[in-house]
């Protein structure tokens, strides 16, 4: 999700590239997973791990969807000295998660992806046609569909986003991040409305939104590499 513009934010800075818990090739951690808590545990603690190994300085936490989720938290729990966070049509703002979002996390998406095959499972959220990201998609249907599946992470992401009612959130504790945070979203995201952006700026001491003609993933979907990451220096 972050290839195409890692090259860029290297050229100025240190830039760690995290697989969530149960994606990629990452492993996969142990302990219940009953509660939406839980589920958050499940993502957030081996990141932060992690981090308080490699990153001693202040860091920039950058993340997406689930990955703007993971940041927020660790910017609220203090343990990793977080400077500025950067969410992306990120999850934890707000209770609101489209429909047709929630029944495809529910059917799973490994699980769709086996059925559709690569070319159709492409066109659910396609991104521009260029040779890179033709790859990426190849590389990501590619681990998605890995022999076993993640059904931890499926367990744990499921406690986080349930089929009906709101979606895990920390709208509450919103006023408590102190860092300077970017806001970065696409206008169309039928995923995480951009109105779960707009009521953050209410009640966040130090933010910024920046609403692009984008989908989900807006720092794929209508720049280059060089362009979107401007926006995360």
């Amino acid at each position: 999700m972050w290839f195409p513009l890692l090259p860029e934010l290297a050229r100025e800075h240190r830039v760690l590239a995290v697989d969530l818990p149960g994606f990629g090739c990452s492993s996969v951690p142990q302990g219940p997973l009953r509660t939406a808590e839980d589920g958050l545990r499940y993502f957030v603690e081996p990141v932060e791990e992690v981090l308080s190994t490699l990153a001693l300085g202040p860091v920039t936490m950058v993340g997406h969807s689930l990955g703007g989720l993971v940041s927020l938290e660790l910017a609220l729990r203090g343990r990793v000295p977080v400077e500025r966070l950067a969410l992306v049509d990120a999850m934890g703002l707000g209770p609101e998660m489209g429909l047709d979002a929630r029944l495809f996390f529910r059917a799973g998406p490994e699980r769709v992806a086996r059925v559709l095959g690569p070319k159709l499972f492409g066109r659910i959220a396609p991104l521009p046609d260029t040779p890179v990201n033709r790859r990426l998609m190849a590389l990501a249907y590619e681990l998605l569909t890995m022999p076993g599946g993640r059904p931890e992470a499926t367990r744990a992401f499921n406690a986080l986003v349930p089929l009906t009612g709101g979606v895990f959130h920390r709208f509450a504790r919103l006023g408590e991040v102190k860092q300077p945070t970017l806001l970065f979203w696409g206008e169309h995201d039928t995923v995480l409305p951009v109105s779960l952006a707009e009521a953050a700026v209410k009640v966040m001491p130090d933010v910024r939104l920046v609403r692009v003609p984008a989908g989900h993933s807006p720092h794929l979907e209508q720049m280059d590499g060089s362009c979107s990451a401007d926006w995360f220096r």
